[in-house]
């Protein structure tokens, strides 16, 4: 089936639309507070890199800072992987579970989405040492050569492994290994129009996000050096909640389509 782009992003507007307010209190609970709650964390970094003449200085205390924060980072993407999969829980097509239920799905399931990425990284890792790695042995000009190979590699990884989180969720599938190929069986065909459509997805909310950012963080700016730390980071975390919100649906509507699922059916869990 070809990826028809048009209808993925309405059929995802329409999930969203018709879940909104239990997936804003899930995506404010798991994305939101979380993501803002760590932001806060960093005020002595961020302000640090407004000096240009500090930068070694402020990537020294960056890279302290997540010496001393890995375990909130693990903690942080625990949390949000359960969020993940919870919203997808309540953007399904055939069940309509309650947060409750959601969550529990969730919880149920983030350890083998950790695990399948666990697997694209090691993959991923693998390639790079040998595209990279090893090429570096023999000369500057091998290494960038497999820099330059590599990268349309991980996009295309990126890509074919996108539906897992659709797949253990709306499909109850609990083996990663499973979740993955098919995934990759679910993108097969579509791998280069799916990914042109997330592109465009990512540059478009990008400039969204950088818009609004640059605005609210001028005007909290204009209240001195620690209003300033507080709006970046709130606004960084409400980007996130939305990005991820909109993310899950568009994941969700492409699951759909490609696994055969019609538009009539998903409007019928509307009614």
């Amino acid at each position: 089936m070809k990826l028809e782009m048009n209808r993925a992003w309405n059929e995802a507007m329409a999930l969203i639309g018709a879940n909104k307010d239990v997936v804003f209190v899930v995506a404010g609970v798991f994305f939101f507070l979380p993501y803002f709650g760590f932001m806060l964390l960093m005020p002595d970094a961020t302000a640090s890199m407004t000096d240009p003449a500090s930068g070694e200085r402020a990537m020294a205390e960056m890279t302290r800072f997540y010496e001393r924060n890995w375990w909130l980072l693990v903690l942080l993407s625990v949390v949000q992987g359960i969020g993940m999969l919870g919203i997808l829980a309540l953007l399904t097509d055939h069940r309509r579970p309650t947060v409750a239920e959601a969550l529990k799905i969730g919880v149920g399931k983030v350890l083998s989405y950790i695990a399948a990425y666990l697997l694209v990284g090691l993959g991923i890792g693998l390639l790079a040492v040998v595209l990279v790695g090893l090429a570096s042995l023999a000369s500057t000009a091998a290494a960038v050569l497999g820099v330059l190979v590599l990268i349309p590699l991980v996009f295309y990884a990126f890509t074919k492994f996108s539906l897992v989180p659709p797949v253990l969720v709306k499909e109850d599938v609990g083996n990663p290994f499973t979740a993955l190929s098919r995934s990759w069986q679910l993108t097969k065909g579509n791998s280069f129009r799916l990914f042109g459509f997330y592109f465009l997805l990512v540059v478009a909310l990008a400039v969204v996000m950088i818009v609004i950012s640059m605005v609210v963080t001028f005007l909290f700016a204009m209240l001195g050096p620690e209003a300033m730390v507080f709006g970046s980071g709130l606004t960084a975390a409400l980007m996130n909640a939305v990005w991820a919100t909109a993310f899950l649906a568009v994941l969700s509507a492409v699951h759909d389509q490609l696994g055969g699922t019609s538009h009539a059916q998903i409007s019928e869990t509307f009614e």
